[in-house]
Parts: C-alpha cells; structure tokens; sequence
C-alpha cells in the first residue's frame, strides 16, 4: 500500500502485454492473475476474451486496475486476496500467472503449493521473477544492507533462481520450463538522480526504506543507488536505460 505502484507499473506495461500473447491465452479461458497490482497482465488476457480474475492484497491498486478495465469496457473480476491462500476453488483455472508479483509473498511454499492448487490439470502456470543476478536483485541487495529485514523470511529473489523455482513448483505437481536472462528495459525520460526520487516517492520498499532511516543513512543510501542506476544506465542526454534481467517460468499442472 506504501507509495503508488501504478506510476511504477506504467513503465512495465509492454513488456507484461508481451508476456501474456505468449500464453496461448483464448476466448473463453478462465484466467487468474496473482498479485495483479493495477492490471498488467489482467487487462491484455481480458482483452483476448478470456474470463480474467485479479487477486492482490493492496486494495490502493485494486482500485485502480478496476478504473484501467472500466476505461476499456473490460469485465475483469479484481478481488483483494493473499497469494499464500487464494479463495477460489481447486482446479478452476485454465491459466495462472503473475509478473513480478507473487515472488514477494513471504512464504514460497504456500505460494507454490496454492498457484499448483487452483491450476486445472492440463493448465498453465507462468511466473515472471527478478533474478538475484540481475538489477533488481542487485537494488534489493542495496537496500538490505541500510536495511536488514525484521523477519528472516527467503529472498523474493529466489524464484528467480531456475532450480528453486523449479523445485518449488515440481514439489506441487508441475512440470516447470524456465528460460532465463529475458530482458525487460527500465527506461526513464530522466537521468538517474531524478529516478531514485521516482522510486522513492512511488516504489514501496523503497520509500518505506527511506522512511525508516535516520537522514545521515538516508543520504548515504541515496547516494548509493544513484550510483548503482547510473552504472548501470544505458542512456545519454539525462534519460535512463537499464537492461533488467527476468526468469520466465512456465510451468504446467500434471
């Protein structure tokens, strides 16, 4: 609920509108998408016809992925919910999916256990997760160093791990297909300095690291993920351009 995702989201629209027309998604298929946040996979499946239900536990973003399907006509069901515990029945849907969504829910256990539980035999499960090597996985490492989590919880960055997401995900009765190093591209009309406070105003682990840092902290930190953007940026002429690495799982109920 901290900060506004959906300023966030804009910028992954396409690559998540890529996503989805490789799923095979077809008029008529009951589709879910998993800590959906404001609607990017959800509105591209409605829009193949598919019957599309959004679960995610921040009712801010629910809010405004239902105001992005009502601008278009699209019936999207969009339902506060936890990834760790879906309520929906088993078997019900033809296509599960989530981008860069349910890798963050604290116990991938039960993740996997109910995406596997609420798949059809025959459906399909696809997942796209930030890998610990790449960009954001290299941001969160940042930031757990200012700020160590209170919980001693896995790496949200684990299912971007191949034999651990394939791992997860067979314990439950699916055959899993990875495919690393897909590339999306964090691509900002502004330099990085200007990034960092994007993030800082509307990525919620950011912001509410910023929040919980006495200011000496806070300027260090900020200081270092300028530094960590604009080593990374791609651009000139004060935009920015990162290359961001993402494991793509798709996985199918046995």
């Amino acid at each position: 609920m901290a900060g506004d995702f959906g300023k966030i989201a804009e910028y992954s629209a396409q690559e998540a509108e890529l996503f989805v027309d490789s799923l095979g998604i077809a008029p008529g298929m009951q589709v879910l998408d998993v800590a959906c946040g404001t609607g990017n996979l959800a509105i591209p499946a409605a829009r193949k016809g598919a019957q599309v239900t959004g679960v995610d536990i921040a009712a801010n973003l629910l809010e405004q992925a239902r105001a992005r399907a009502d601008a278009e006509g699209l019936q999207i069901a969009f339902e506060e919910g936890d990834a760790e515990q879906l309520p929906f029945p088993d078997a019900h849907f033809d296509v599960v999916m989530s981008m860069f969504g349910a890798m963050f829910a604290p116990d991938p256990d039960k993740v996997a256990s109910e995406l596997a539980r609420v798949c059809r035999h025959g459906g399909k499960i696809s997942m796209a997760n930030w890998t610990p090597e790449g960009f954001t996985g290299k941001m969160f490492r940042l930031t757990s160093r200012y700020l160590p989590p209170a919980v001693e919880i896995p790496a949200p960055t684990l299912w971007g791990d191949e034999a651990v997401a394939r791992l997860r995900l067979s314990s439950n009765a699916v055959r899993v297909e990875t495919t690393r190093r897909r590339i999306i591209l964090f691509d900002y009309p502004f330099p990085p300095r200007e990034v960092v406070q994007f993030f800082r105003d509307y990525f919620g682990p950011t912001k509410v690291a910023f929040s919980r840092l006495e200011e000496a902290d806070q300027i260090a930190y900020r200081d270092d993920l300028e530094k960590l953007w604009s080593e990374y940026n791609q651009a000139r002429s004060g935009k920015t351009l990162i290359q961001n690495e993402y494991l793509e799982v798709i996985g199918s109920r046995l």
